[in-house]
């Protein structure tokens, strides 16, 4: 068998309602033929959507066939442990030509329930965002179930929805049970926990190529929402040069932002878990056992538990995430 290494996937396209072209006039990938990208699925154990490794001695076979076969070398013994052959962390690259539906996500509980599933917390981070450009997350102001149903029912939603201008590099966690959608004109990454469960609560009345309407899921999402108001719903942090800034820590998964001019070494010693990298400007070199692989901005790179010291080595500057698990 050979030797475990750090893997490139190719990218899994879609095209949406609300897609558009960044995915190539920004990250350079080539969605073609589809008439537009919504998302792309950079790094995915879900379903029938398994990434394919890119290239390399392992080029060809799917993530869960890897971890099948590399089980604990590949993910850390405790995440396979606890999620077998699963890949837990499902990462994409979003860009919204148009607003998504306002929409809702069910916890863990909700979604063993009612799905026998995983529910999906998440997290996005703004590559880039045109003038102006908002999302939505959460509400604006303390309310209950009735309070909400009756905005819902009377068209008047926005007026208690929280909607935030957003910036390159602005970073917002989406807990599941959190009203949210993002706006048009953002391109953003996003780090969730692999569910493509989703209640559509709102969808601005628009139909697709044939007419109609996508479907809405009124009492699910009404059921699954945390009511709660928040303040500071934007994750609040700052770049620091030659390190990693944590930008959310939770039950499912860690991400740390790297702005890095120099080499800058990385350890996981402690670490009993894969490590996702995902380029997000310019571009580095990633030593690992005295070789190097090179990765670009649009770029996702999931290193194995095994390797537990690497370099990164930005050409001349680069903007990273680092992903992993507890």
């Amino acid at each position: 068998m050979p030797n475990l290494y750090p893997l490139k996937f190719k990218t899994i396209y879609k095209d949406k309602i609300w897609g558009g072209d960044k995915i190539k006039t920004v990250l350079e990938k080539d969605f073609a033929p589809l008439p537009n990208c919504g998302e792309t699925w950079e790094l995915s154990g879900y379903d029938d959507n398994i990434s394919v490794v890119q290239d390399g001695d392992l080029e060809g076979k799917k993530l869960t066939a890897l971890i099948a076969d590399f089980k604990g070398q590949l993910v850390g013994e405790k995440v396979y442990e606890k999620f077998g052959n699963e890949f837990p962390l499902l990462i994409k690259f979003i860009d919204a030509n148009a607003d998504l539906s306002i929409q809702v996500h069910p916890d863990d509980a909700l979604a063993k329930a009612r799905h026998a599933g995983f529910g999906k917390t998440e997290m996005w981070y703004v590559l880039q965002a045109d003038e102006d450009a908002t999302l939505i997350s959460g509400f604006n102001q303390e309310i209950d179930k009735t309070t909400y149903l009756n905005h819902f029912n009377n068209g008047t939603l926005d007026e208690i929805l929280n909607r935030e201008t957003v910036a390159v590099g602005d970073v917002f966690f989406i807990p599941a049970g959190r009203v949210h959608t993002i706006g048009k004109g953002i391109l953003l990454a996003e780090i969730q926990q692999t569910s493509d469960t989703t209640y559509r609560i709102y969808d601005f009345d628009r139909v697709d190529a044939e007419g109609n309407k996508r479907e809405l899921h009124v009492e699910e999402a009404a059921g699954a929402i945390d009511y709660n108001f928040y303040e500071n719903i934007k994750t609040n942090y700052a770049d620091k040069g030659n390190e990693a800034v944590n930008l959310a820590d939770c039950d499912y998964f860690t991400t740390n932002k790297i702005v890095a001019d120099k080499q800058v070494s990385r350890s996981y010693e402690a670490l009993d878990s894969f490590v996702i990298y995902i380029c997000t400007e310019g571009e580095f070199g990633l030593i690992y056992n005295e070789n190097e692989l090179t990765v670009k901005k649009g770029e996702v790179v999931l290193l194995p538990a095994t390797i537990k010291n690497v370099a990164l080595v930005p050409s001349p500057k680069t903007t990273l995430l680092e992903v992993y698990t507890k």
